[in-house]
């Protein structure tokens, strides 16, 4: 048996940078509220941004969610499917959900899991500013949801499903 967690969260985003901080602010949040549970069943990364290397994260993994702030947008938040495409966002600097899913599937000659992306929507990205004030509604919102979404998802890998 694998010590991998079936389920993997990654948050993105830049602390120092206003509401480009909402994805590492929920994973925070999200690893406190599932050490308080024992639930290992989860694992949480993050990280700046998306990089190529993340791609390995997925192996072994029944489903996956990405985080991030994204400029517009629904409110006060949207989670959609990723599917593998081949773009041109791949460099060191920059790297789409998507294109990240077709390295996975390049490298292992597979499908990836399961991955969703919850973006929440920001308007500020200045570096030293604080959240929006919209942003932090939107995030109790979006702590809502992601909750809910990891239970149902622990529970299907416990059964077995995707």
């Amino acid at each position: 048996m694998s010590d991998t967690a079936p389920i993997l969260v990654i948050a993105y985003g830049n602390l120092s940078r206003g509401d480009d901080a909402v994805g590492p602010q929920l994973a925070a949040r999200l690893e406190a509220w599932l050490a308080e549970r024992g639930e290992k069943r989860i694992e949480v990364l993050s990280d700046f941004q998306l990089n190529i290397e993340h791609a390995l994260d997925f192996i072994g993994r029944r489903r996956v969610l990405l985080m991030d702030a994204k400029q517009g947008g629904d409110a006060p938040f949207s989670c959609v499917p990723v599917l593998p495409v081949a773009d041109s966002s791949i460099s060191t600097h920059t790297l789409s959900p998507g294109a990240l899913l077709e390295i996975y599937r390049s490298l292992r000659w597979a499908d990836p899991p399961p991955v969703e992306l919850l973006s929440i929507p920001g308007s500020c990205f200045e570096l030293g500013a604080a959240l929006s004030p919209e942003v932090s509604e939107y995030i109790e919102s979006a702590w809502v949801y992601l909750k809910a979404w990891c239970l149902a998802a622990a529970a299907k890998a416990e059964v077995g499903h995707a």
